[in-house]
C-alpha cells in the first residue's frame, strides 16, 4: 500500500476532532500521507481560532492531495458558522456519522488504505440516528462482518472484549461459548501478524473467575470449557483468570500478549488507567483496516489548544502497521 492515503475521520465538529487534526498537521506530525474526511470550511475555522497557519486543501479524491497542505475529503455536511465548539449538536453527530459512512466505503473499494476515526459523540448521533451504538458496530456493518471485536492495544499488551458497547445486563447474558470462542479466535489472529505463537488469557466474569462457583457459575460452566477446547485446538490460552490481578499478571510480568475480557469496563478501566494517551482502538475482524484514537469528544476543553494529539499519532502507526501486514 506505499504510496496510498490513510482516511482520518474528523470526528464531531462540536469536540476536540478537527482541532486534533489541525494541530497535528501544524506540528509537522500528521504525516504527508493522511486524508482528512470531514468540512474543509470547519477545519480552516479551526485554525483560525488557535491562530494556526495551517493550508487546508479540499479534495475530491487521492490523486487531488498535496505534500504541503492538510488534504481534506470535503463532505459539505456544516455549516461553520453552525457549529459551536462543546455545544452537542444532532447536524454535527449526524455529519459526524456520514464521515465515517464515507471513509468506509472508501476502504472497501481500495481507494484508502484504512480507517482512523477521531471522537463521535453518541448522543449527538442518535439524535437523527436512534439505532447508533458506536464507530465499532456501525463500520463493522457497513463491511458486512458479523465476527468482530473491538481491542485496545498498548505497546505492551492488547485487550480484546466479549462485549462493548451493551448494558452490563445484557453483556452478561452475551457471554455463552460461541462467542467467547470467537473472540478468542480473533484475538489469536490479529497478535499473530506480530507475535508468532500469542499468550491469551480470558477473564472470568465473576469476582474472582467465580472461586470455583462461590460467586456466580458462569466461569467454570461456560468460560472454562471454551477456553479448554481452544487450547486442545493449539492456541496458547489460559483462564479463567480473576480480572483484578490479570492486568499486573500480563504487563507487569510479561506473562500475556493479549486478555480477552468478557464486557466493556473490565478492559477500558485498567488499560485506560495504564496507557490513556498510547492507547488505540482497533476493530479485529474487518476486511479493512479500522483504529481509532482512545479517548471522547472532550466539549469541556474543544477548540482550546489543550486536547493531546498524540493518540492520533499512535493509532495512524498502529493502522499503516496493520495495512502493511495485510499486503
Amino acid at each position: 500500500m506505499t504510496g496510498r492515503r490513510m482516511a482520518v475521520t474528523m470526528g464531531d465538529a462540536s469536540g476536540v476532532g478537527p482541532e486534533i487534526a489541525v494541530r497535528r498537521f501544524a506540528e509537522g506530525r500528521l504525516g504527508g500521507d493522511a486524508l482528512v474526511y470531514g468540512d474543509a470550511s470547519v477545519l480552516a475555522r479551526v485554525a483560525d481560532v488557535l491562530g494556526l497557519d495551517v493550508p487546508v486543501r479540499p479534495v475530491a479524491g487521492v490523486d487531488e492531495c498535496v505534500e504541503d497542505a492538510l488534504n481534506v475529503r470535503d463532505l459539505r455536511r456544516l455549516s461553520v458558522d453552525c457549529v459551536t465548539p462543546g455545544v452537542l449538536s444532532p447536524e454535527a453527530g449526524a455529519a459526524a456519522l456520514a464521515y465515517v459512512d464515507r471513509a468506509t466505503r472508501d476502504a472497501l473499494a481500495g481507494e484508502v488504505a484504512g480507517v482512523v476515526t477521531l471522537p463521535m459523540n453518541k448522543e449527538a448521533t442518535r439524535a437523527s440516528r436512534p439505532d447508533f451504538r458506536g464507530h465499532t458496530e456501525f463500520i463493522a456493518g457497513l463491511c458486512g462482518a458479523e465476527d468482530f471485536a473491538m481491542m485496545l492495544t498498548v505497546p505492551e499488551l492488547a485487550v480484546t472484549h466479549v462485549s462493548a458497547h451493551v448494558s452490563l445486563r445484557e453483556a452478561i447474558g452475551r457471554v455463552e461459548p460461541l462467542r467467547i470462542r470467537k473472540v478468542i479466535d480473533l484475538t489469536h489472529a490479529a497478535l499473530s501478524r506480530f507475535v508468532a505463537r500469542p499468550r491469551i488469557a480470558v477473564c472470568g466474569l465473576n469476582p474472582h473467575a467465580g472461586e470455583h462457583g462461590l460467586f456466580g457459575s458462569e466461569d467454570e460452566e461456560i468460560i472454562r470449557p471454551t477456553i479448554e477446547r481452544a487450547a486442545a485446538d493449539g492456541l496458547d490460552v489460559s483462564g479463567p483468570h480473576p480480572a483484578d490481578t490479570i492486568f499486573r499478571q500480563a504487563i507487569r510480568l510479561d506473562r500475556h500478549d493479549g486478555v480477552v475480557c468478557m464486557y466493556h469496563d473490565q478492559g477500558h478501566a485498567p488499560m485506560k488507567l495504564y496507557g490513556f494517551e498510547r492507547g488505540v482502538n482497533v476493530t479485529i475482524g474487518l476486511p479493512i483496516v479500522r483504529t481509532s484514537v482512545d479517548h471522547g469528544t472532550a466539549f469541556d476543553i474543544a477548540w482550546q489548544g489543550k486536547a493531546f494529539t498524540d493518540s492520533l499519532g499512535h493509532a495512524l502507526d498502529y493502522a499503516w502497521k496493520l495495512a502493511e501486514r495485510v499486503d
